[in-house]
């Protein structure tokens, strides 16, 4: 699979996840440094949004408007991964006044590996959402094609939306 930069054509690191995979093993980062595996994720819908580099403008833009969703959706876990250091994460929540968001770190790229989304001729993640039920089976994603545009909003959260009142239906 490619994804571009400004037109410029780029080939991600493996086979990216389709809806009905599960998440493959992966370990990330939190802000206090614990690990977080793949198995932490599971157990409640999440949306996993996933950014090149949090000091950019439209990763910016990205993180913060699913900030904001966040709190329509308290069944639903909301994470923003990069592989931004932790460090710099920290910075950027300082610098934007953001509190009580859920950023992963994958410094070491086992999530960007594991999940085909390295972007090795860039050095970062390709941009992109995924939503996985309460199992860690994958049931919306989205690459984004262009790295400098913005994922598809309306439709990531027509998708959770739709998984939270399957869920709150059982």
């Amino acid at each position: 699979m490619e994804v571009s930069w400004r037109g410029d054509k780029m080939a991600l690191s493996g086979t990216v996840p389709e809806v009905g995979d599960q998440l493959p093993k992966f370990k990330l980062f939190d802000q206090s440094n614990a690990k977080v595996k793949t198995a932490n994720l599971i157990g409640k819908v999440a949306l996993i949004s996933v950014v090149p580099d949090l000091a950019t403008p439209v990763c910016t833009l990205q993180t913060r408007k699913f900030i904001q969703q966040a709190d329509h959706y308290p069944d639903a876990k909301f994470l923003t991964v990069s592989n931004n250091t932790i460090a710099e994460q920290t910075g950027w929540c300082a610098a934007q006044g953001v509190e009580n968001v859920d950023l992963l770190s994958d410094e070491e790229l086992s999530f960007g590996y594991e999940m085909g989304l390295y972007v090795p001729n860039a050095g970062n993640l390709a941009r992109s959402i995924w939503i996985i039920d309460d199992t860690g089976k994958v049931t919306y994603r989205e690459i984004v094609s262009e790295q400098t545009d913005e994922p598809n909003y309306l439709a990531a959260i027509e998708a959770l939306e739709k998984l939270v009142s399957r869920v709150d239906a059982d």
